[in-house]
């Protein structure tokens, strides 16, 4: 049995003016994915519990068949995993993103796309403007995305789980006050924050990006090490996953999935989507049961604003992967292929949101349910919702019961 689940992050959306009144779904052609809806069934599936932010961290680890509302502790320390790097019991781990404010608003949670050799200079030289018995770690990863680890062995935390932080994708183009650190330690991130904006300001590489330079770190989404169990012993496949972003690579290896790097695999709207199709198709030939390929396109288009960006996201990802996979599983015997994004981001709000997301699941022991297309509206049409989004895992996993 192969199985496989295509995650086109953020996709699920509202109507669109812009788009005549559609979705971005309906508005795209995905002649692949309606046929996995026309073949099987659709439904909802809630991956981001109300009392939890509505972050990928959350939303993928409820798509990867864990319950976040009991083993989710943060994203930075997933992402802590995906780089390696090792957290003692008392350490935590802090998402350090290069971010570029003007005028108090957030005008780029990315820096412009800030280069990876340019940001890992910044956080090198503030690394070094830190004393030599600083509990803080640098540690540069891709981009905009890095990450700051205090290491707790003999001290106290400046924060807890009561700490309050904000994504800065969720902040776009808005006052940035309202959205600083809160609570318990607080201070301690935002002397940080702060003191990060003399280093920015003065380091040549970056002042040369002009409008785009980085103007400062942003520090959200602490956690301490998730105790997860190993997904073989929880569902029975070994996994594999193919993905631009540290937070699933880092899911992936806390539960003992094998992670796939793929050339041109950007995390962007760039990243190359027959490339991650045709690896893809190789793992499954070389004896991976359950294969998950993430494409975080279609969430930086929404987090863009750009409609027209995420209709071309999904019909590439049609196209370049749940097609091909598609076909190729059809051509081995038993199989389950499963779409699902891990929860709605709005190209109105240019934020991730709470919310079902539309699931369209095809295959072995798979009932079809009259569905003919892959949609918001289908799938609540359909009937069939799942508050609980990480029992979605055990459909793709056993098929449904008769």
């Amino acid at each position: 049995m192969k199985l496989v689940l295509v995650i086109p992050d953020g996709c699920a959306d509202e109507p669109q003016p812009i788009l005549k009144g559609k979705t971005p779904l309906e508005a795209a052609h995905i002649p692949h994915m309606d046929a996995v809806a026309a073949q099987g069934m659709v439904g909802e599936a809630d991956h981001v519990p109300l009392p939890m932010p509505s972050g990928s961290d959350v939303g993928t680890m409820s798509l990867f068949g864990y319950d976040p509302l009991l083993f989710h502790t943060g994203r930075a320390p997933l992402e802590a995993a995906a780089q390696g790097i090792t957290l003692g019991p008392e350490d935590w781990a802090v998402r350090c993103n290069l971010v570029t404010t003007h005028d108090g608003l957030m005008k780029s949670f990315t820096a412009g796309q800030i280069p990876t050799d340019v940001a890992a200079s910044l956080l090198k030289e503030m690394q070094a403007a830190l004393p030599a018995n600083t509990p803080w770690e640098f540690f540069p990863g891709v981009s905009y995305r890095n990450l700051l680890i205090f290491r707790g062995a003999g001290r106290t935390a400046p924060f807890d789980k009561t700490t309050s932080t904000t994504p800065p994708h969720d902040v776009t183009d808005q006052p940035i006050a309202p959205h600083l650190p809160q609570g318990q330690g607080a201070d301690e991130l935002l002397r940080l924050m702060e003191w990060s904006r003399d280093f920015c300001a003065k380091h040549p590489a970056n002042r040369a990006r002009g409008d785009n330079a980085a103007t400062q770190i942003w520090l959200w989404g602490q956690g301490q090490r998730p105790a997860l169990e190993a997904f073989t012993s929880k569902y029975g496949p070994q996994g594999a996953v193919i993905t631009a972003v540290d937070l699933l690579r880092g899911i992936g290896r806390l539960i003992g999935w094998k992670v796939i790097e793929v050339p041109g695999a950007t995390g962007y709207l760039d990243t190359d989507y027959a490339a991650k199709g045709r690896y893809a198709i190789d793992a499954l030939k070389n004896g991976v049961e359950l294969m998950v390929v993430h494409v975080e396109a279609t969430d930086e288009a929404s987090h863009e604003g750009h409609a027209f960006e995420k209709v071309k996201a999904l019909e590439e990802i049609d196209r370049h992967i749940v097609g091909p996979v598609h076909e190729y599983l059809k051509s081995q015997g038993e199989y389950r292929l499963l779409v699902c994004p891990d929860h709605p981001t709005f190209l109105r709000t240019k934020t991730h949101s709470h919310g079902y997301s539309p699931f369209a699941l095809c295959g072995t022991n798979v009932p079809q349910d009259n569905a003919t297309h892959y949609s918001e509206p289908e799938a609540t049409r359909a009937g069939t919702r799942l508050p609980r989004g990480c029992d979605l895992m055990n459909l793709l996993v056993k098929g449904v019961k008769k």
